[in-house]
């Protein structure tokens, strides 16, 4: 069910031709070097896992209250900085997978044609991982420290104006800290980076449509 990695560059080039290389998506659960979190659960240094499925709409797993609701919000990089705040938090203790998984489909724009689930699903680890993370009570905050459009996005947008008007998809790198804790107290905070694609149409809130390769300037 997931998207190849061909369509979901088409799907930003539509209003950054020329701008994205192939890279890796930042993952919520990369390998870390932190000697901070070392204690962490065997997840921490498993990475992510892609969940190919996304929760059925009609499904018995709702989003929790762990999982904040979309953000109502215009303006691409302002909602950009809400969403990475949401990827970037979870609590195993209050939220089962599936229900972390509701949470954020909520988030994502209703234009299946521009709307990259896989990316954004893939955030989160496989049922066996996300029991692991649960057994050590694992769950994260977040806060930002600034978002805004790469330098190659603004290019490529004053190149073209009205290239935007396409599918009104903003791209914008968010940066931040997550911070971690689990059982026996143990904690640890470390920097991260995100680069979404957020969809903007004139006179709506803003929606997210995918994590986009890793733009960094």
């Amino acid at each position: 069910m997931g998207w190849s990695a061909n369509r979901r560059i088409l799907i930003v080039a539509l209003v950054i031709t020329g701008l994205l290389a192939v890279a890796a998506t930042v993952a919520w659960f990369t390998g870390r070097t932190d000697q901070h979190n070392t204690p962490r659960s065997p997840a921490a240094t498993s990475g992510a896992q892609t969940s190919p499925e996304a929760p059925k709409p009609d499904g018995e797993e709702t989003g929790s209250v762990s999982v904040p609701a979309p953000a109502q919000i215009a303006e691409p990089v302002a909602y950009a900085k809400a969403a990475a705040v949401m990827l970037w938090s979870y609590d195993t203790r209050t939220t089962s997978r599936d229900q972390q998984l509701a949470g954020m489909r909520a988030w994502m724009t209703e234009e299946t044609e521009y709307a990259d689930w896989a990316s954004v699903s893939g955030q989160v680890p496989d049922p066996l991982l996300w029991s692991r993370l649960a057994d050590q009570d694992q769950h994260a905050t977040a806060t930002v420290t600034e978002g805004h459009f790469p330098s190659a996005f603004k290019q490529a947008l004053a190149d073209d104006p009205s290239a935007i008007t396409e599918a009104y998809i903003y791209v914008v790198t968010v940066n931040g800290t997550q911070r971690i804790g689990w059982a026996k107290g143990g904690a640890g905070a470390e920097e991260r980076a995100v680069t979404l694609a957020v969809q903007c149409r004139p006179d709506q809130d803003c929606t997210l449509a995918a994590l986009a390769p890793t733009v960094t300037q």
